[in-house]
């Protein structure tokens, strides 16, 4: 999936505009990539098209920060100006595509390191 098909299907399902959904996206990629070590960084960044690897190397630290999924919400919501329930809601969106864009062990390998309360955002409704 190339960068603007990633974007694309993040609008979509979002309902936002593309640039929203682009600003959105590089957001929830770079705060995603404070939470991660530098070689998950690495890795999910090698899987992306050029401009989102881009976002994960400008969030990878040396010092991962921990903190949950509402707090990357947050982050996120205070980086593009959405309201939470958006940012929330694009969240979610952006690990539902990235799940769909990257391979299955790379997309476990992430899941695994940004822990319960992440795989919990991307768990389909029902």
């Amino acid at each position: 999936m190339d960068e603007q098909q990633f974007v694309r299907t993040v609008a979509e399902r979002t309902g936002l505009g593309r640039e929203e959904a682009a600003d959105l996206t590089w957001a929830t990629l770079e705060t995603l990539a404070h939470r991660l070590s530098p070689g998950e960084a690495r890795d999910l960044a090698t899987e992306l098209p050029e401009g989102l690897a881009e976002a994960v190397r400008r969030g990878t630290t040396d010092r991962i920060e921990h903190f949950g999924h509402k707090d990357s919400v947050r982050r996120v919501a205070e980086r593009t100006m959405l309201k939470e329930e958006e940012a929330d809601r694009g969240v979610r969106t952006v690990l539902a595509v990235l799940r769909e864009a990257i391979s299955e062990k790379e997309f476990t390998d992430l899941m695994a390191q940004l822990g319960t309360d992440f795989s919990q955002a991307v768990k389909p409704a029902g």
